[in-house]
């Protein structure tokens, strides 16, 4: 291993003194995506910049095992971000992001976030850049005790006077931007209590760390004023779901090469071959996009969700869509793949997402005619003479489709690949043995 650059030691040294950071976060994943933290102070920056921060890999789901354990966190300062910390100046603290290693020095292959770095590094081997935005549906609720009720019953863009949820909204924003996190717009959604803020376009290793963050400040500005936030897929029944639309493009220097201006809706053949890859993949990668056994509650008919692998140019309910863009901004034409949710780990989602569209490139994968129709209305026989798949339908199916793919373990490597298999099976198994309180209401007087 080879130490941080010394400028970029001397600037983190520098800018931590001067903004009075006595605090410093090392941040990493699980395999599920959970934040783990190890809070250094500054008299020990310069030290684990230079060799890392060793921890306890067996403590951590999807890591090491026991005999195995030792492990070292190395912070990436490219990743160095002041948190919000309001006007309490004694109290801020920074972040970066770490890669993590093994005591030999290799990357260690249970590590999400270098799963991510080896997929772009892939692209960026065919001259790609990688470039996600994302946009970030989640409830408010008045509390996490008890049946969830929402912290109020406006619905889509609606704008009540005085509305506290839409403070909420407004402070979390400024806490976003304070963290160095673009924000395009945000918006009360569909659901009571539910809101959507929309992540500014960046490459997708950086998009990656800012859902991760995001995650965070949402529930800490939530619980600072007594109410909690969800990013459960499906936190209520009869309402809509949370989502993380996931938007996609590829650049070859400065040129988007998604579009053609002499084509069918300026798409280019790259991004139909993309698309196809999507769409091709698409029931081997829900069990990252959606990894939790509520994700397939949001999957469902009638809440806007997909459920085929379809695409549409500006239709809402397709897996896929390719959105409209103004005449002169031909870079912003982009794909939005509609199925993810903000409860997955962004790092292997992404991983395996890239490597779904980029099979379809580089194998020139047929795209089927766009969905005109509503896809729901039409009968089983005439979705399979259309080459139409359903996405998953429960965990269980998920992890199936997941195990059997080749381009899944390749993307993810056999440690992921394998560890992800392994937890979701127990999650499934476990799930199965609940009696939940639906069968009692439903079979228990009557059987």
């Amino acid at each position: 291993m080879t130490g941080t650059h010394h400028d970029d030691t001397e600037y983190i040294l520098k800018a931590t003194r001067e903004q009075n950071i006595h605090t410093i976060r090392l941040w990493f994943t699980d395999i599920l995506g959970f934040l783990k933290s190890i809070e250094i102070p500054r008299t020990e920056l310069e030290n684990v910049l230079e060799n890392g921060q060793s921890f306890d890999g067996s403590s951590i789901e999807g890591y090491a095992r026991v005999d195995e354990s030792d492990m070292i966190a190395r912070p990436d300062p490219a990743s160095f971000q002041i948190l919000p910390g309001g006007n309490r100046r004694d109290k801020r603290v920074a972040r970066m992001f770490c890669d993590i290693f093994t005591p030999e020095g290799t990357p260690y292959a249970g590590d999400p976030r270098q799963a991510l770095k080896r997929n772009l590094n892939i692209a960026r081997e065919e001259g790609y850049t990688f470039y996600i935005g994302t946009e970030l549906e989640y409830y408010y609720f008045k509390t996490n005790r008890g049946r969830p009720e929402p912290l109020d019953s406006d619905g889509y863009f609606d704008l009540t006077a005085r509305e506290a949820s839409d403070d909420y909204r407004q402070q979390t924003v400024i806490a976003l931007e304070e963290a160095g996190i673009g924000v395009e717009s945000s918006h009360h959604e569909g659901g009571p209590g539910q809101h959507e803020i929309d992540l500014r376009y960046c490459d997708a290793l950086t998009m990656a760390e800012n859902v991760l963050t995001f995650r965070l400040l949402v529930k800490e500005i939530a619980r600072n004023h007594g109410i909690y936030a969800s990013m459960m897929p499906r936190p209520l029944s009869g309402q809509n779901g949370n989502g993380m639309h996931t938007h996609q493009s590829l650049f070859k220097k400065e040129r988007n090469i998604f579009f053609d201006s002499k084509r069918t809706h300026n798409i280019s053949r790259s991004c139909e071959h993309y698309i196809a890859g999507l769409l091709q993949h698409a029931p081997e990668f829900t069990l990252v996009t959606n990894q939790w056994i509520n994700s397939y509650k949001r999957l469902v008919k009638g809440f806007e969700a997909p459920i085929y692998t379809t695409w549409a140019i500006r239709n809402y309910s397709d897996l896929v869509r390719v959105p409209s863009f103004k005449k002169g901004r031909e870079n912003s034409i982009r794909v939005e793949l509609r199925s993810p949710d903000p409860a997955c780990n962004p790092y292997l989602a992404f991983s395996c997402i890239l490597a779904a569209g980029l099979a379809g490139i580089k194998n020139k994968y047929p795209l089927p005619p766009a969905s005109t129709a509503n896809v729901h209305t039409l009968p089983e026989s005439e979705r399979q003479k259309l080459g139409i798949r359903n996405l998953p339908g429960d965990l269980n199916e998920a992890i199936r489709c997941f195990s059997e793919s080749e381009l899944m373990r390749k993307a993810l490597g056999d440690h992921l690949f394998n560890s992800l298999i392994e937890n979701k099976r127990l999650e499934w198994e476990d799930y199965r043995r609940q009696v939940s309180r639906w069968e009692m209401k439903k079979y228990f007087r009557v059987l």
